[in-house]
């Protein structure tokens, strides 16, 4: 058990860490004038050290929780997206060291803050492995995969900053709509871990009977409020809300109950932050961006998606047919995440050719490398919370 609280203090450090650190980045790029280089070099120079710090403690937490559970910490929701928040800061560490660009901290680390904020919203209790997760592929597959996912997450920040620079928010324009979409749907992130903690602090439950899939009775206790009932459901508890409506058997109502408290909840934080800075989301990033170097931005984006596509495609296909294989005697079954997966490949061959292809550069390749990070997040939050899948130890 010490072990395991040692664990969690190494990731609570790296939360803090990466939160300061965002704020010394903000610091190294506040300011245009020609005079505050000096003290620019100095707040990116503690920003990258905290970041470091906070990485090494993340990392802490991964190789502690390891050594407790004696297996790979990658087979719950807790676990694969709390490493995936690490993997997206040692992979900013990496392009920060090759190309120095400040203000690309100062956009994935809120970001990472946002993902093990989002993590730590789901059970992190240490559950023994089901029969299909006790092979070395798990350790193979995902940890590859996350990797890669990281590795393309780098693209899509370096994309979001070229758009903010380029694109007139003064103008209105289909362009301006989708860049402050983006914007509202990290606060929508943030509405889901604000729902998720205010009805654990309540110690809100409500539980049903329902069939399954399988047409077997289950039972399921709602953490919040039960918007949507589960298939043919069936009240167990008393003195709560009845369920506006009921779901299909391959749907997770529970989960989907979940995604929209947080949407109603995200929708109100963003409207309360447009009511306090009196602009769109987009324009309060936008003077933080103006420093960077457009053809900079663009071959960040590129190279990131040119190595995080092969270890992507090694990780979540290649390794996922053979542990598949392995562990369902079956290479393929049109499982949702398996689906997904395929769909995010073909997404970024496809990026790669318009790129290679038809010189698909700029603007054009900016807005397809934050598209691709839009359906890696789309896996691992709707694919993950509401369809109902062979992966749904993963929930």
């Amino acid at each position: 058990m010490m072990l395991l609280s040692v664990s969690s203090t190494l990731l609570f450090t790296a939360f803090l860490c990466y939160l300061v650190a965002t704020l010394l980045f903000g610091g190294a790029v506040h300011d245009k004038k020609q005079q505050q280089q000096r003290s620019h070099k100095r707040f990116a120079l503690w920003a990258v050290i905290v970041t470091v710090l906070g990485f090494l403690a993340n990392v802490g937490y991964f190789l502690t929780r390891w050594l407790y559970t004696g297996h790979v910490p990658l087979s719950n929701m807790f676990e694969f997206t709390t490493a995936f928040g690490m993997f997206i800061v040692g992979a900013f560490l990496l392009l920060y060291a090759l190309y120095r660009v400040a203000a690309l901290g100062l956009f994935v680390l809120p970001v990472a803050i946002i993902i093990i904020a989002y993590a730590s919203m789901f059970p992190s209790e240490v559950e023994p492995l089901i029969p299909a997760l006790k092979s070395y592929w798990l350790t193979i597959h995902v940890l590859t995969t996350v990797i890669g996912e990281a590795i393309l997450a780098i693209s899509a920040f370096s994309g979001l900053i070229y758009l903010l620079k380029v694109i007139d928010l003064k103008k209105r324009s289909m362009e301006r709509f989708w860049l402050e979409f983006i914007m509202y749907t990290l606060v929508v992130v943030i509405g889901f871990v604000a729902v998720t903690t205010y009805f654990n602090m309540t110690g809100y439950e409500a539980t049903y009977t329902y069939v399954d899939k399988e047409g077997e009775q289950a039972s399921i206790t709602y953490a919040t409020p039960p918007l949507i009932g589960m298939h043919q459901y069936e009240a167990q508890t008393t003195g709560h809300m009845e369920p506006l409506a009921a779901t299909p058997a391959w749907i997770n109502a529970k989960k989907l109950t979940t995604v929209i408290w947080s949407v109603l909840a995200g929708t109100l934080l963003y409207g309360v932050l447009r009511l306090v800075f009196r602009k769109r989301l987009a324009a309060v990033c936008q003077p933080f961006v103006q420093k960077t170097s457009l053809p900079l931005l663009d071959e960040m984006s590129y190279r990131s998606v040119l190595i995080g596509f092969p270890v992507f495609t090694l990780g979540a296909l290649i390794f996922a047919m053979i542990w598949a294989q392995e562990a369902w005697s079956r290479m393929w079954g049109w499982d949702p995440k398996e689906v997904w997966a395929l769909i995010t490949w073909l997404y970024y061959a496809s990026f790669l050719h318009l790129r290679l292809s038809r010189g698909w550069e700029g603007k054009r390749s900016a807005w397809l490398a934050v598209g691709g990070f839009a359906i890696i997040m789309f896996n691992l939050i709707a694919v993950n919370l509401i369809i109902a899948g062979l992966h749904s130890y993963a929930e």
